[in-house]
């Protein structure tokens, strides 16, 4: 059974004061309603002091290959759950455990698929996340008691890997499914999972509505795949434009079918679920599960797509006075619509997607990852590997390229002498970006953590976080590859995961959530 642990503080890790003159919590993935993933209430680091950036802890997650549930910083506390099933409550500056909560006992030890992965909200006194069993908690963020827990999917392989937005009394969240794994064997009758989008009383939990992104699966007459439609998971965060009471979120690829739903950016009433628009960002697109990584086709894949699904979250802002969305997707592409009526704005080609490994569907890995930021002047993407993964920043009004920075040649360099750590170390930016005023914030998977100028797109700090760590919790730490999460940067803080480990495709394991500050 679920349970709190309140912790005290150690002899040797004392409690300590803020620093001086400096404000701003990063409470949500999103940071706020619109997605922007920028706090503008950042005053300590700035162009003239991040250089200066240092090592504060290191916290370790244990039995973990990987960390990437990306923290709330509220109050002084940073909240972050861990691949072992374990939510933390960790004093921002000292990195002493307050509280730890046992959600989930992950199924595998510590494959990296279990567990807890999403970024929590912290609204109200209350800590929301949800797991890696379609499960959304709620806990006491003082004691880390529990104040409620439901169910959002019965899939069995139904999963929460997007972060909840809490607005007006109510929680929004996503879910998606590892079910596009499990058909890679055609034993398996692939697929009868649909993604959804669902909405919480943020007090009791009880579920107001759920919209689907997709209709039910039905038998195929071919029996190849055996169900259709199916997929369209929602692994991404929502956003909310409060005026006008609209929700919109992202959805992934189709599993089997042609479903519209899929591969989309959509818009829904938050008071009802109903759908205002829905635009499938890739029209035609053939289905995409993972038998279609190998040939011949047939059986779960008759008819080979691409995995251009959509895990970033949708941008709010305006130009000129009009309200815009937009999203990156794994095509590479940036795409901004008319936040009223769904129509294209403009689209941005930042990398056309070719294979990187010798199976089919690899070229989504050069696409655009996790999300975007907006710091009200530029729109901050950056692309997967992308031949190397490169940080953009684009002009918003037109898509223009206004500066671009590749990910370092170097970064998967050994030194000395330069022995090339592939294929573990990979030049790649999947990571959501995040930024304060001046500064842009993004992590590679060849384990670098850089802020970047936003002005330039110059690299003003860089940190190798793909090494050992004496942590405060005496657990052995070790980071390698960033990925699945962005930077927080609260109180003159930065804080990032480091460590990304998968069964089947590549990176560089590891378990540690890293917090750095000025001297």
């Amino acid at each position: 059974m679920a349970a709190a642990v309140l912790l005290l503080p150690n002899s040797g890790v004392g409690s300590a004061a803020p620093p001086v003159g400096t404000n701003g919590d990063w409470p949500m993935w999103q940071f706020d309603l619109a997605g922007s993933r920028h706090n503008p209430h950042e005053t300590a680091l700035t162009p003239a002091t991040v250089s200066s950036l240092q090592l504060k802890w290191a916290f370790a997650f244990p039995d973990s290959i990987a960390a990437s549930s990306q923290p709330a910083v509220v109050d002084g506390t940073v909240y972050v759950g861990g691949r072992n099933g374990t939510f933390y409550a960790l004093d921002a500056y000292t990195g002493a455990t307050r509280w730890s909560f046992r959600a989930e006992t992950p199924l595998g030890g510590n494959l990296p698929t279990y567990g807890l992965r999403n970024g929590p909200a912290v609204v109200d006194g209350t800590v929301y996340f949800g797991d890696n069993s379609a499960r959304m908690w709620a806990l006491d963020a003082q004691t880390g008691a529990q104040r409620w827990v439901r169910q959002l999917d019965n899939h069995r392989f139904a999963i929460i890997t997007g972060s909840p937005l809490v607005f007006d009394g109510h929680v929004y969240v996503g879910v998606s499914s590892q079910e596009l794994g499990t058909a890679t064997s055609d034993l398996y009758p692939c697929c009868t999972f649909r993604g959804s989008v669902v909405a919480l009383e943020a007090a009791t939990g009880t579920v107001q509505w759920q919209h689907y992104t997709i209709p039910p699966p039905e038998p195929t007459p071919s029996r190849s795949p055996p169900f259709a439609p199916s997929g369209a998971p929602v692994w991404s965060s929502p956003t909310i434009d409060p005026e006008s009471r609209t929700l919109y979120y992202t959805a992934g690829n189709p599993y089997t079918g042609h479903p519209e739903g899929a591969e989309a950016i959509g818009a829904l009433d938050i008071d009802t679920g109903t759908a205002r628009w829905v635009r499938r960002m890739t029209p035609g697109e053939a289905p995409w599960n993972g038998r279609c990584t190998y040939p011949p086709p047939g059986g779960n894949c008759p008819e080979p797509g691409h995995d251009f699904d959509f895990g970033s979250q949708p941008n709010i802002f305006e130009i000129g006075g009009r309200s815009v969305v937009g999203a990156g997707q794994k095509s590479g592409v940036y795409h901004l619509l008319d936040a009223v009526t769904g129509e294209i704005v403009w689209q941005t080609r930042l990398n056309t997607p070719v294979p990187v490994l010798p199976i089919p569907g690899s070229e989504s890995l050069q696409g655009i990852q996790w999300g975007a930021g907006y710091d009200g002047h530029r729109l901050y993407v950056a692309t997967y590997q992308g031949a190397p993964g490169t940080l953009f920043a684009l002009h918003p009004a037109t898509g223009e390229v206004i500066w671009s920075t590749p990910n370092p040649a170097h970064g998967c360099l050994f030194d000395p002498p330069p022995i090339p750590m592939l294929p573990l170390c990979q030049l790649a930016m999947p990571n959501a970006v995040s930024s304060t005023p001046g500064l842009v914030y993004e992590g590679s998977l060849d384990g670098k953590m850089r802020v970047f100028s936003a002005d330039t797109g110059a690299v003003l700090w860089e940190y190798n976080t793909a090494r050992h760590f004496h942590t405060v919790n005496g657990v052995p730490g070790v980071g390698g590859g960033i990925n699945g999460h962005g930077a927080v940067v609260a109180n003159g803080m930065l804080f990032t995961n480091s460590g990304y480990g998968r069964q089947i495709t590549t990176g560089m394991p590891g378990n540690v959530l890293l917090a750095f500050g000025l001297p």
